[in-house]
C-alpha cells in the first residue's frame, strides 16, 4: 500500500511546474462538413491562461541561468496583459518584484489579474485618437517609453519578449515539440497570429527541423498587415495581443514563412464565439483569428489536410469588451 502510495505521489512542488504540455484537441465539429482537420494547441489551459506562461517561465529562467538577474531585482516588462500575468505568476514564486507596463486600451481583466497575482501595474494612457480595446503601434510605442524608463529608474532587468531568445526558445523547445508529439507529427501546415513573432518563430523552426514540408503562415489583422508588405490602413483593430504595425520582428526568420494570411475584426469575434458554443473552448480574439485563417486553408490550398494552430489565451481576459455580448 505504501510503494502505490509512493507512486501515485506525483505533487508539484510549485504551480509553475504545471507550465506546459497542454492538450491538444481536434475541432471536429467547426470542420463539420469540411475536408480536412483542425488541432488546437489549448494554451489557456496555463496557470496564467495563456500560451505566454511559457516564455515567460524562459526569459527568467535563462536569466537566471546567465546571471543576468540578481535574487531580489526587479523585473519589469511592457505586456498586452499576457506575458505580464505569466511573469507576475513566475516572478512571485521565485521572489522578484515585478512591474507591468500595459495600454489602457487593452482589457482590465488582464489589469486586475496581474495585480492579483502580485504585480505593481502601471497603465499608460492611449493617444487621443485610439479607443479602448483597440491598441495601435503608436499605443504601443508610448508604453515602450514608459517602460524603460521605469528600467533605468529601479536598476530593472527587462523581461524584453520582443527581443530575448526566451520567447523563442519556450516554442522551440516545448510547445512545438508537444504538437508533434501530440499528432504523431501528422500536420501538414501551421498558422499562428504574431505579436511579438515567438510562438511561430519556435514552433515553425521545430516543425521544419522535422519535416520541412510543413508550411507555416504568418496571420496579421486585415488592414494592419505590415510584415506582408502592406500599408496600415486599420491601426486600431481588434484583436489584442497583435498586429501592432511592428516591422521586422526579431524572432522572425523568412525562410520559415511560406506565406501571409488576414483575418478581419469580423471574422475572428465570430470563430472566437463559435469555438465557445460548438467546441467548449472559451478563448480570446487571437485564437479565433487562428482557427477562422485555418478554415480559410482547408477551404482553398490544403483541402483534405491537417493545420495546427494555437489557441492563444482564455475568454475570461475579455468579459469587460463586446466580444461576448
Amino acid at each position: 500500500m505504501q510503494a502505490e502510495m509512493n507512486q501515485k505521489d506525483k505533487a508539484f512542488a510549485s504551480v509553475i511546474e504545471t507550465i506546459g504540455n497542454t492538450p491538444l484537441v481536434e475541432l471536429s465539429r467547426i470542420t463539420k462538413g469540411i475536408d480536412g482537420r483542425i488541432l488546437a494547441k489549448l494554451e489557456y489551459l496555463n496557470p496564467g491562461f495563456s500560451k505566454k506562461d511559457r516564455i515567460a517561465l524562459q526569459i527568467i529562467e535563462d536569466a537566471e541561468r546567465e546571471h543576468r538577474l540578481t535574487p531580489g531585482q526587479t523585473v519589469v516588462e511592457l505586456t498586452s496583459g499576457n506575458t505580464g500575468t505569466g511573469l507576475a505568476i513566475v516572478c512571485g514564486i521565485k521572489g522578484y518584484p515585478f512591474v507591468a507596463v500595459m495600454s489602457r486600451g487593452n482589457s482590465m481583466e488582464r489589469a486586475r489579474m496581474m495585480s492579483a497575482f502580485g504585480a505593481e501595474v502601471i497603465l499608460v494612457n492611449q493617444l487621443p485618437d485610439s479607443l479602448t480595446g483597440q491598441v495601435s503601434g503608436g499605443d504601443l510605442g508610448m508604453v515602450e517609453r514608459e517602460t524603460q524608463r521605469i528600467v533605468a529608474e529601479r536598476n530593472a532587468f527587462r523581461a524584453d519578449q520582443f527581443k530575448l531568445a526566451g520567447n523563442f526558445r519556450a516554442h522551440y523547445l516545448h510547445t512545438g515539440p508537444e504538437i508533434l508529439q501530440q499528432s504523431g507529427g501528422i500536420i501538414d501546415a501551421f498558422c499562428d497570429f504574431v505579436g511579438t513573432g515567438g510562438s511561430f518563430a519556435g514552433c515553425a523552426a521545430s516543425f521544419k527541423e522535422y519535416k520541412p514540408a510543413i508550411k507555416c503562415y504568418v496571420i496579421e489583422p486585415d488592414g494592419a498587415a505590415v510584415l506582408a508588405g502592406e500599408p496600415v490602413t486599420y491601426p486600431n483593430h481588434r484583436i489584442q495581443g497583435g498586429g501592432y504595425s511592428m516591422p521586422g520582428l526579431m524572432m522572425l526568420r523568412p525562410e520559415h514563412i511560406d506565406g501571409y494570411l488576414k483575418v478581419t475584426d469580423a471574422e475572428s469575434i465570430q470563430m472566437t464565439r463559435r469555438l465557445a458554443y460548438e467546441e467548449g473552448i472559451f478563448a480570446g480574439f487571437s485564437s479565433g483569428a487562428n482557427v477562422a485563417a485555418a478554415l480559410h486553408l482547408l477551404q482553398t490550398s490544403f483541402r483534405g489536410k491537417t493545420i495546427a494552430v494555437i489557441i492563444c489565451d482564455s475568454g475570461l481576459k475579455y468579459l469587460s469588451t463586446d466580444l461576448w455580448v
